[in-house]
């Protein structure tokens, strides 16, 4: 089994920052993409950015050019850096795990994000 814990959620004001992190442990074997993935009420559950390594990095067009996602492999941990926040980007986040070779999926249980206008 698979252990995620997401950090760093909380209330900002439109056009601040915050910054996710989220520490995986547990039974990870392989290469494994790591994401968030955000969902708002009365809305579907959406991919906001996943990272294989640096070089392999995919984000949602609504988020590009203002956030980045990063990770540590030393620690197993993935960050979601979120700059010039927008009340639209309200909603809880999720952390998941993929582990590649056996595509088993894992989720955190989501730290909400809230942003003010």
């Amino acid at each position: 089994q698979v252990q995620l814990v997401e950090s760093g959620g909380g209330l900002v004001q439109a056009g601040g920052s915050l910054r996710l992190s989220c520490a995986a442990s547990g039974a990870i074997f392989g290469i494994t993409a790591m994401g968030w993935y955000r969902q708002a009420p009365g809305k579907q559950r959406e991919l906001v950015a996943r990272i294989i390594s640096a070089d392999t990095t995919n984000y949602a067009d609504s988020v590009k050019g203002r956030f980045t996602i990063s990770r540590d492999n030393a620690k197993n941990t993935v960050y979601l850096q979120m700059n010039s926040l927008k009340p639209e980007d309200t909603a809880v986040y999720y952390c998941n795990l993929l582990q590649i070779f056996t595509n088993q999926n894992y989720w955190g249980r989501g730290t909400q994000v809230t942003v003010s206008s």
